[in-house]
């Protein structure tokens, strides 16, 4: 066998199929043996031919017996990589670079090819090779507003729905029984596969714009500056024009407010700077000795290692995280802490927590609730949306059943029993300051003492793994204690762990002391991204790791080739789930753990999952970081497909009492559309089709029963009505549905924008009696700040721009019953 890759192409119907078989032997072994490697070869060659003939087309096949599938293009080795050094053996003195990514997760390796995708010299530094693209905690990606941050940045050709997909072994549309602009795409992750497929489209550079990047094992100690009050950048941004700035099918005003922020971006803050960039201190893995690596920008993507501490029970240890299955630590980031420290960063602890792994085979499935995966399953790579493709294991069934438990009456005693044996942590007097939608199984049970039960989903980490991840359970007691814990539960009656779980508590820094680029305000080229930042999730990280490195790339190319300072890549609050959640964090800082909803957007009609690449693919291509050119062309067939099917609906007309005739009174307009005069009254399938409950799928069927009889009367052999493409058939729909809605958004937001400085009266009662719809974090954030005005409450964390809104009409609505008060009570003296 070949001692890397052996790739074999054959073409099935135009789509080519690409086999790897994977072996490690020695060069040695393969000198001494080259008869056998021919022969081995030749046997490989001629046995694919001979099952082409049988089996389906299967992408690519693992030597170890799953499937494992290429990306949306075709990936094989060529001559122009196979032989380009990647992972550098040692680091090169002589060698500079743009941009060097510390850290090898979700935000780095986003940042990484997002900053090589500009043209930018990039190095991404890790401490393991073996451990890029590791899903540390839950083995899934995507959910409710989590789902959008990943179609958003496949739309901007970043890599973590392209691998989703890749990896995906159970699909699901969340919140599918409501509005599409509150689905949330999630998929079950191949934990194994997932790590490979990563660190497959990392190191073997295929991706686009791969060549401008190199990896090196070693660990990062400190952070070369060179310092100065008020000291000059070396990777400026210019000042947009207003020709700079995206038109937006949203507010005039919410454009010039973006053009601010990308504005107060470029404004280098000079009197704000101390110091700027020159490179990074870190330890060689190959050689354990101390290097300096030049470089004018530094993406800094620690996650939980920067002074991360690891808990079991009363046990405490240093460590960023446990390597998967094993005892053995990942050392935390001490010495980049001490210089964030030394900078006067204002950091703070957060925690988090990883669940137990159980062992599936000890698990009573049958007792369990079963939880298919979808098929259809709907990708999140916006190519193969195009292509009408399924993910490539669903699209051969190769997917697995999830399933769900409850935690019961006994299993919360436990949980409150045995609370003296929790850790201690250094945040929040000992209590830790931990994520609060993602809560250990102690912190759900004294918050919500009133239920009875938790719901905990089973979720196993692979095809061929027997390891299951309880969703829902962390809890960091001691080992002995956890099995107690899942033993009270149904099915997991006998059940064994693999690990026990454990929390990690770690530093972060307040994102108020960045600018909307993510780039810091007091050292010049350095950005954070992730969990640094305050944020909990992949999919927060990803979102965070290609903004900071699509500006670091441009800036510091920019710099190195001599070209003109290019102007900020933000995105705004109107424009990207991902333009919230930065914006959320670097006006209003973190307080906790931040994690994406839908409600936290106040565009959230126009955001969808379904339109990512109509918001953001264009703007991508225009500042480098779309270069694909197959999904520019993709793009340009969307655009024309919903425009042409939205055309479409908007000529063609019925009588309402026709629509109604064929669709039924009940979907069609009621009783209504019978009443006397409305014979003559016509409507179009795009009105009708903006009526609650009538689905696209109701109108065209219609559509197509006019087009046939038509046919039928003029005797024409016309070709079939052809109905909405699946790869548009959720956009046009939502489209149209949520047209009135749109404008309905933009006038409430408009109305509290404009009640800025609007009083709050003192008096004001925050509790669910009074505001049903507010969160528990609402009421309890209003409750300790007591806002005086609505400009105080909207800088408020974790108050969503819909609760500021409701809260306005309150207000107005009180004000307005005191004054008729006053004016009552004047009338009766």
């Amino acid at each position: 066998f070949a001692p890397a890759v052996i790739s074999i192409s054959r073409t099935y119907s135009g789509d080519p199929a690409v086999y790897y078989y994977y072996a490690a032997p020695s060069h040695e072994d393969i000198m001494m043996n080259s008869g056998s490697v021919i022969f081995a070869i030749i046997t490989i060659v001629s046995i694919m031919h001979f099952a082409s003939a049988f089996a389906p087309p299967v992408r690519s096949i693992c030597g170890r017996g799953i499937i494992l599938p290429t990306f949306s293009r075709a990936y094989t080795a060529t001559a122009s990589t196979a032989h380009r050094e990647v992972v550098l053996k040692a680091h090169d003195p002589s060698k500079s670079y743009d941009v060097i990514v510390i850290g090898g997760g979700h935000a780095g390796s986003e940042a990484a090819t997002a900053s090589a995708r500009t043209g930018a010299r990039t190095l991404l530094l890790t401490q393991k090779v073996s451990t890029l693209g590791e899903l540390s905690c839950n083995p899934s990606i995507g959910g409710i507003g989590k789902g959008h941050l990943v179609r958003e940045i496949d739309a901007l050709n970043g890599v973590m729905g392209e691998v989703a997909d890749a990896s995906g072994i159970h699909f699901r549309m969340l919140n599918r029984r409501k509005g599409p602009a509150v689905r949330g795409p999630r998929a079950q992750m191949d934990r194994d596969l997932y790590k490979d497929n990563m660190q497959h489209l990392l190191l073997n550079g295929d991706w686009m714009g791969m060549e401008n990047l190199s990896v090196l094992e070693a660990s990062a100690e400190d952070l070369l500056l060179d310092e100065g009050e008020g000291i000059e950048t070396l990777t400026p941004f210019s000042e947009p024009g207003s020709d700079d700035i995206s038109s937006s099918s949203n507010s005039g005003e919410a454009s010039r407010l973006e053009k601010a922020k990308a504005s107060s971006s470029a404004k280098a803050t000079a009197d704000d700077r101390r110091a700027r960039i020159r490179g990074v201190v870190a330890i060689d893995s190959a050689t354990n000795e101390r290097i300096e690596i030049e470089s004018s920008t530094v993406v800094l993507t620690t996650g939980t290692f920067l002074r991360g501490v690891l808990m079991i029970g009363h046990e405490r240890y240093s460590g960023g995280r446990h390597l998967r299955d094993s005892e053995e630590v990942e050392p935390p980031s001490v010495g980049l802490a001490m210089t964030l420290e030394r900078f006067g960063f204002p950091l703070g602890r957060l925690k988090t927590g990883t669940p137990a792994r159980l062992d599936g085979r000890t698990i009573d499935w049958d007792a369990c609730n079963i939880q298919p995966s979808e098929r259809p399953a709907l990708p999140f790579s916006h190519l193969r949306q195009s292509r009408g493709e399924e993910p490539p294991l669903a699209a051969v069934g190769n997917l697995i059943d999830c399933y769900q438990t409850a935690t019961n009456e006994l299993t919360h005693k436990m949980v409150m029993d045995y609370a003296h044996l929790l850790p201690r942590y250094d945040g929040m007097e000992g209590k830790g300051n931990g994520p609060r939608y993602c809560p250990s199984i102690y912190k759900k049970v004294e918050r919500f003492a009133e239920r009875k039960s938790h719901n905990s989903f089973l979720e196993p980490e692979g095809l061929n793994s027997d390891v299951v991840y309880p969703n829902g359970m962390s809890g960091p007691y001691p080992e002995e204690i956890q099995q107690k814990i899942f033993r009270s539960m149904k099915g997991l009656e006998n059940v064994e762990i693999f690990r026990p779980g454990y929390d990690v508590e770690y530093d972060f820094v307040n994102p108020q002391v960045l600018t909307h680029t993510l780039e810091t305000k007091s050292i010049a080229g350095l950005y954070l991204a992730g969990q640094i930042c305050g944020t909990t999730g992949y999919e927060e990280a990803g979102a965070q790791g290609i903004i900071a490195g699509a500006n670091a790339g441009r800036a510091a190319g920019a710099a190195h080739r001599g070209e003109n300072a290019p102007i900020p890549f933000v995105l705004g609050r109107d424009e990207a789930y991902i333009g919230v959640l930065i914006d959320d964090l670097v006006t209003k800082g973190a307080s906790e753990p931040y994690r994406m909803f839908t409600s936290r957007a106040e565009y959230r009609i126009s955001l969808r999952a379904d339109n990512a690449d109509l918001r953001l693919t264009r703007k991508g291509a225009e500042h480098g970081l779309v270069t694909d050119p197959e999904r520019l062309a993709a793009l340009d067939m969307r655009e024309t497909l919903i425009s042409d099917n939205i055309e479409r609906l908007r000529t063609f007309k019925l009588f309402v009492t026709d629509w109604a005739k064929r669709g039924g009174n009940d979907l069609m307009g009621g009783a209504a559309a019978n009443r006397p005069g409305r014979e003559g009254h016509k409507k179009s399938a795009e009105e009708i089709l903006g009526m609650p409950n009538v689905s696209l799928q109701d109108v065209e069927k219609i559509m197509a029963d006019v087009f046939e009889e038509e046919n039928e009367a003029t005797e024409s052999e016309s070709d079939a009505f052809d109905h909405t493409p699946s790869s548009v058939y959720d956009t046009v729909e939502a489209s149209v549905k949520y047209k009135s809605y749109v404008v309905r958004q933009e006038k409430d937001i408009e109305s509290w924008r404009k009640a800025q400085g609007a009083k709050i009266p003192p008096t004001i009662i925050y509790d669910h009696a009074v505001m049903p719809t507010f969160s528990k974090e609402e009421i309890e954030k209003l409750n300790r700040f007591r806002p005086s005005t609505f400009a105080e409450a909207s800088q408020i964390s974790g108050l969503t721009p819909q609760s500021i809104v409701y809260l306005y009409h309150h207000v107005t609505k009180l004000n307005k019953e005191s004054r008729q008060k006053a004016r009552e009570a004047e009338a009766a003296r």
